[in-house]
């Protein structure tokens, strides 16, 4: 079956993507924005976006606060689409794919590290048949990418870093709360999920 290429707006960008990744949802445009307000007062350097998709967050994000980014996606359909919207974004944008403990040399630090991961449960994948399951397979409990994601942040956040994580409510927030050294600084509910705020500390 051929892929059908379509395209949709994201804050200023436009955001190519396909059947074989996550639709992109315009109301995570917020994320991308208090990530740009966070880059603001941070040292010089690139961002890190993690489970990247078709990199509309971390585009965005990079767009607005003027910045490179590094954007981590296992799926090679997700980091073509990547390339693709960086170049038409005029965007710098250092893809890697592959496991994203597995991507990121052990010396690489970040001063502000943004993900999207999947946070459905796979009980209730079913109820998606829309969305690839990569992308919303978050595991029994819905935290099983997201506690990958804040072992990278531990690993590769510089002195009082953040990590911008979207989870799909508060009770997933405090869960992860008690199973990483960051500290949990802010929560805010968006149209669908919530964006948790991590600071190495």
């Amino acid at each position: 079956m051929q892929t059908v290429l379509r395209s949709l707006p994201f804050g200023p960008l436009v955001i190519a993507w396909h059947e074989g990744v996550l639709e992109p949802r315009p109301w995570t445009a917020a994320q991308s924005r208090w990530a740009a307000a966070l880059a603001a007062d941070l040292p010089a350097g690139p961002l890190l976006e993690l489970c990247s998709g078709a990199g509309h967050i971390g585009l965005l994000a990079a767009h607005l606060s003027q910045r490179p980014v590094v954007c981590v996606d296992v799926s090679p359909a997700a980091c073509a689409l990547t390339r693709l919207n960086a170049e038409a974004a005029g965007v710098t944008v250092d893809v890697r794919e592959g496991p994203m403990d597995a991507v990121l040399a052990a010396d690489e630090r970040f001063g502000l590290v943004i993900a999207d991961p999947p946070w459905v449960t796979t009980q209730e994948v079913s109820a998606h048949p829309a969305d690839p399951v990569l992308a919303i397979d978050g595991g029994d409990d819905g935290l099983a990418v997201a506690r990958l994601c804040l072992a990278v942040a531990e690993a590769h956040l510089g002195p009082d870093g953040f990590l911008l994580l979207q989870l799909g409510d508060e009770a997933q927030a405090a869960a992860l709360a008690a199973e990483t050294v960051l500290s949990l600084e802010e929560v805010r509910r968006e149209e669908r999920g919530v964006l948790a705020l991590w600071q190495r500390v």
